[in-house]
């Protein structure tokens, strides 16, 4: 059975940006040295992004996935970014069925995307680019229990050798990146959000559900899309997670957990 991943994404195309203040070198070679972690390669991976919402959960069914470049005033040449990795449209109607007969509203989109959300930390993670890849939505109610039983619908992919990954970021406020202020109210949520993840599923599960009850909660995501592909990594193993990355980022605690 593969592990299901919740992985720092990097703020835009980062990791391949100019890096003097060497920010970014940790969660790059920690993404970089993942694929070594795994019992075995995927054979395709499913990956849920904080950077689409729609009403229910959508996948996309691209036979080739474009790439969506929703980020502003970078670079000329991170607009050139290339991640031609194949989709999987069969593998993700299956998985559509799969959630409506969980109960959950699930539709196809085969026109759209891949976001920065996923083919940044992609690139580093797989950059031959050679494993089918499919995203998935968030719901846009963004409800945490909600997104947790999602997790629980897409946990037998794991056995099938799907690769589930959520991407976001486990401290998310952009006005306050990089001031000082921050960093310890972010801590005491960093430590409050390693012992939720680290409890067994059930206790985990509810500690999750009321995310917003954790100190400092809202300063650190203002509006939570980033903590929500947390909720399907975590919702899809029963297991108490692991914190595999953990780092301080301009100011900011940073963590990646993995779910065996």
């Amino acid at each position: 059975m593969l592990p299901s991943f919740y992985v720092p994404h990097g703020g835009g195309p980062c990791f391949f940006m100019d890096d003097p203040q060497h920010t970014w070198t940790g969660m790059a070679e920690f993404l970089r040295g993942l694929p070594a972690t795994l019992p075995e390669k995927p054979s395709a991976i499913l990956i849920v992004s904080g950077h689409w919402e729609t009403r229910g959960f959508t996948l996309t069914s691209a036979e080739k996935p474009p790439l969506v470049f929703d980020y502003y005033g970078f670079p000329p040449h991170t607009y050139q970014l290339r991640y031609d990795a194949p989709g999987a449209p069969q593998l993700a109607a299956g998985i559509a069925q799969r959630l409506h007969t969980a109960g959950f509203e699930a539709a196809l989109d085969a026109m759209r995307g891949l976001d920065h959300g996923v083919f940044v930390p992609l690139k580093v993670v797989y950059p031959g680019a050679d494993i089918p890849v499919i995203e998935l939505s968030l719901d846009q109610s963004l409800d945490a229990a909600l997104h947790l039983k999602l997790g629980a619908a897409l946990a037998p992919l794991r056995d099938e050798g799907v690769l589930l990954i959520g991407a976001g970021m486990s401290v998310h406020n952009l006005r306050a990146l990089g001031d000082a202020r921050m960093t310890a109210p972010a801590t005491e949520f960093d430590s409050w959000l390693n012992d939720a993840v680290t409890a067994p599923g059930t206790q985990r599960a509810a500690a999750l559900s009321r995310w917003d009850e954790a100190p400092h909660a809202r300063l650190c995501h203002p509006r939570h899309e980033h903590l929500l592909p947390l909720m399907v990594a975590a919702g899809a193993s029963e297991k108490p997670g692991l914190r595999v990355f953990h780092q301080m980022v301009l100011g900011t605690p940073i963590a990646g957990f993995r779910f065996d």
